[in-house]
């Protein structure tokens, strides 16, 4: 009795075995589940039933009209739906950003997502101090579409040590060269009839408006504008280094020709002749006398017709240009592109100028990848964060996005400053953007070169003290010279050079001849 007992004990559990295995199959466990609000997994057989939110971090203000936490409401209702996740938007604001950012990343707080870009945010630097985690192996399971997306060569120009350390934003076509922005109808006034290429006919352009516009501050220069860089792309073949030296940039490469070589462009007679010029024009009243100290937004003056000068870059312009039509009709807001001088040293813009990298102490970076293939990949996601909602921040007409009937600036603008994944293929026109830009670009293209130094990493380990003391004489001085808020021009350059000797200079760039001849036999070795 006892035998059938045991028996019969036997073939119930072998029913209630083949019985569930066959409820599982026919409920689809056996296959992953696209849904994870129920606590099953996603494709791939991820487990996602653990709820948790996936922070964010960009660069800007943090929008206050609360149009911006109502659009990200129904970006998580995709993302509960499809990872069971919530995305927390963390921003780190204008006011002194770069060391916000920097202090973030080096605190060891938990951050998930994080904007990047390697020629300006000191990624980097950031990387060799651990602030990424590895993405080799995360992105292939974790985030498939952008991993097959991405090409093998741009994914090497994403590495540093050999390691995947950012997702670059490498599908998004943009133009971020620098210039000044100058109202076409003042400068045909002035007797300019073509467009200016050299700092010497925008000088000329100033005094008319110092002359003849009483009410106008030919440029209403704030504190913080840096105008060396772009004074020396103007009248040298110089090129742009990765490297980050205060207010004013320290170090260049010699040329396109010679692409390797550090150049001094601050003991070359660029320097002097750009100090005896901004002190020329600080001398005529080109700029407020308290300019160092001018919190005034220059781009606001511009538009309300006080101000005839501007400086930013390419993209920009191609918006600032439209609202300058509505706002100052006939101004012909024209650009001139510091490159555009001599055409020799225009390169094309990184695909890691902007972009995303997880943080080496993100506690969920398996869902924050997933998060972050859902943004770049995912259509309705992608339109949320870019534009907001459709029939409240847009209309599409004609094939192009337009403002609603009753759209109010104040209470319905939004913006959430993604610049870590944006994509081409998902891009809606936009009225705001100048029809024209288009035959901006095509004469940057016509003296475009390729960027050279996607994957160069100056490590700084060795020359740390000197290269903090350059760049603190740097932001400094750099501010008087470039203000002409220094004295005698000649005798200012001379000072500036002593102290950066004085505070390692030489040694710097040594360490950074060093690297760059170590590039340079790497990248000749492919």
């Amino acid at each position: 009795m006892a035998k059938v007992k045991r028996l019969s004990a036997l073939l119930l559990v072998f029913v209630m075995i083949f019985v569930l295995a066959a409820c599982s199959k026919s409920n689809g466990s056996s296959e992953p589940s696209t849904s994870s609000t129920n606590g099953s997994a996603t494709d791939g057989g991820i487990d996602t039933s653990k709820f948790v939110k996936i922070s964010y971090v960009v660069l800007g203000n943090k929008p206050t009209n609360g149009q911006f936490e109502k659009v990200l409401a129904e970006v998580n209702k995709i993302m509960k739906e499809k990872i069971n996740a919530e995305l927390e938007w963390k921003w780190v604001e204008w006011a002194d950003w770069q060391t916000k950012y920097n202090l973030l990343l080096a605190s060891g707080e938990s951050i998930d997502l994080i904007t990047i870009g390697t020629d300006w945010l000191d990624t980097w630097a950031n990387a060799q101090r651990g602030a990424f985690k590895n993405l080799d192996d995360l992105l292939p399971k974790y985030a498939p579409e952008t991993w097959k997306s991405v090409k093998a060569e741009d994914w090497e120009q994403s590495k540093y040590n050999g390691k995947i350390v950012l997702i670059p934003e490498d599908q998004y076509t943009q133009w971020v060269n620098h210039g000044f922005f100058y109202r076409g109808d003042w400068a045909k006034e002035a007797g300019i009839t073509e467009p200016i290429k050299d700092w010497e006919t925008l000088g000329k352009y100033l005094q008319y408006i110092k002359d003849n516009k009483p009410d106008v501050i030919p440029w209403d220069l704030a504190s913080g504008a840096q105008t060396f860089g772009g004074f020396n792309a103007s009248y040298s073949d110089n090129l742009e280094l990765p490297i980050s030296t205060g207010n004013i940039p320290l170090f260049a490469a010699n040329s396109f020709e010679d692409p390797y070589t550090v150049a001094e462009p601050i003991y070359s007679d660029v320097m002097v002749k750009y100090a005896t010029m901004m002190k020329e024009w600080a001398d005529k009243g080109f700029w407020r006398e308290d300019a160092l100290n001018n919190k005034n937004d220059n781009r606001v003056a511009l538009k309300a017709g006080l101000s005839g000068l501007d400086q930013h870059h390419t993209q920009t312009y191609s918006t600032l240009r439209v609202e300058m039509d509505k706002q100052q009709p006939g101004s012909d807001l024209q650009m001139f592109a510091f490159n555009s001088t001599r055409g020799t040293n225009l390169m094309s813009l990184s695909i890691t100028h902007g972009g995303t990298s997880l943080g080496a102490h993100s506690k969920n970076p398996e869902r924050a990848l997933m998060a972050y293939d859902l943004i770049r990949n995912n259509e309705q996601i992608y339109h949320l964060i870019n534009y907001g909602m459709e029939g409240v921040q847009y209309e599409i007409k004609d094939g192009k996005r337009v403002l609603p009937e009753g759209y109010n600036e104040t209470n319905d603008a939004f913006y959430s400053d993604f610049w870590g994944g944006r994509m081409d293929k998902f891009e809606i026109p936009s009225v705001t953007v100048w029809d024209k830009i288009g035959d901006v670009y095509a004469q940057y293209d016509k003296i475009k070169k390729p960027y050279l130094y996607g994957q160069f990493v100056f490590d700084k380990t060795n020359v740390e003290a000197e290269l903090t003391a350059i760049s603190q004489v740097s932001s400094e001085l750099g501010p008087a010279i470039a203000y002409g808020k220094a004295g005698d021009p000649v005798k200012a350059v001379d000072e500036f050079r002593a102290k950066l000797k004085t505070a390692g200079y030489d040694k710097v760039k040594a360490e950074l001849q060093k690297q760059l001849d170590a590039y340079k036999a790497q990248q000749e070795s492919k």
